[in-house]
């Protein structure tokens, strides 16, 4: 080998030293840059954590729970029902027997106003929806005179009689079968009554509601005879 050409493989390997070097300078500062970062965005989110939990209320479950259900509360209605019989009958057709229920039902708002409801249906809470909502187009009002009724009255159905007259205060509602309820939800409270002849609860509705409504305050049958109250009365 010349001379020359010693010199340049001294030069190749002292340039070959430099770059080695400045390689390994240049990955040392982007470590230690990116360990920085790193760090750096560690305490950030620490810091924003503890911000927004600082920030987020404390959640109170039975507070909302409360709301919700007073929210979701529907209010009463004023009208009760009762049931006073279910009965399953049948209908003879081409096919056979059709086999259904009917539901008697007695609507009324203990304020005057009552009314007696009769479907059928395949199934016994539909015959009970239906006879509510028939009750509730065949109300009354019934003229309560205190807690009772102003004056005896008979009521007949059918085959069914039944006869009522008022009671003093403290007596209760002397009745029995579909009676009772009839008058409770009229909402006569002192009443006494008697029912003869058929045993049908349908029957014995019907008697008392004509009963009920057959009744006259004492102002308009002063008014009919041309008379005052006074008059009337005594």
């Amino acid at each position: 080998m010349t001379e020359e050409e010693k010199k340049n493989e001294v030069a190749n390997e002292a340039a070959e030293k430099v770059e080695e070097k400045a390689t390994e300078e240049v990955k040392e500062t982007a470590s230690k840059e990116t360990a920085e970062d790193i760090t750096k965005n560690e305490a950030i989110t620490d810091t924003e954590d503890d911000a927004t939990n600082e920030r987020r209320p404390v959640k109170r479950t039975r507070g909302r729970k409360k709301k919700i259900e007073t929210k979701d509360e529907k209010p009463q209605s004023e009208w009760s029902e009762q049931v006073v019989q279910i009965s399953r009958v049948t209908k003879v057709v081409k096919g056979g027997k059709k086999l259904s229920f009917r539901a008697i039902v007695v609507v009324g708002n203990k304020k005057g106003q009552v009314g007696i409801g009769c479907a059928k249906a395949a199934e016994v809470i539909i015959a009970i929806q239906k006879a509510i909502a028939d009750g509730r187009k065949n109300l009354i009002t019934v003229p309560i005179f205190k807690t009772t009724i102003p004056h005896p009255i008979v009521g007949k159905s059918g085959a069914g009689k039944v006869m009522l007259r008022p009671a003093s205060q403290g007596t209760g509602i002397i009745a029995g079968g579909a009676v009772r309820p009839v008058l409770e939800l009229a909402g006569i409270e002192n009443i006494l009554s008697k029912s003869q002849g058929s045993k049908s609860p349908l029957n014995a509705a019907n008697a008392t509601l004509n009963a009920l409504k057959s009744l006259r305050r004492f102002d308009e049958v002063a008014k009919k005879r041309g008379l005052t109250m006074s008059e009337l009365l005594n």
